[in-house]
């Protein structure tokens, strides 16, 4: 099983009149993800599940890529605080070796969780980056990161 990490693309900053929970998605962060899901369909990305946490700027990134990969949208509260390794082990539970998995998130958890999943060690998930771990094993559950690819090279990528 592939299990992808897409952290939300840029969001406008958080002000006195937009809580952390509505904050939008801006133009570029857009634009990046229009084109980062050209790309990731051009690599062959395709999941059977995509998780997106409910706050707004991971909605929109969610909803951006579902329709380039050809996957329907689940939002989930789990991915959107706290997202650790129990809750992709909950997420997962029940899904085939071939379904592959991604989760529309936030930072730190979504660095966090990739770190955890590996083993151990610093990862760093940029807005509108991805990461792949392929899993070794569920119990307890363990990968391989495969990707950990920034925005810029996945704006490359979609030439």
């Amino acid at each position: 099983m592939k299990l992808y990490f897409f952290r939300h693309a840029i969001a406008e900053d958080a002000s006195a009149t937009t809580d952390d929970y509505h904050r939008a998605l801006t133009k570029k962060g857009i634009a990046r993800t229009k084109a980062a899901a050209k790309a990731l369909a051009a690599l062959g990305v395709s999941p059977a599940r995509l998780y997106s946490s409910p706050l707004v700027r991971a909605r929109q990134t969610a909803d951006l890529l579902a329709p380039v990969l050809d996957v329907k949208v689940e939002e989930r509260s789990e991915v959107a605080y706290n997202f650790n390794l129990q809750t992709i082990e909950t997420l997962i539970a029940g899904l085939g070796e071939n379904d592959d998995v991604m989760f529309v998130g936030h930072e730190p958890d979504m660095s966090r969780a990739v770190a955890a999943l590996i083993g151990g060690g610093e990862v760093t998930m940029k807005r509108g980056g991805l990461a792949r771990v392929d899993l070794v094993q569920r119990q307890p559950l363990r990968g391989t990161l495969i990707w950990l690819l920034a925005p810029k090279v996945l704006d490359r990528l979609k030439r």
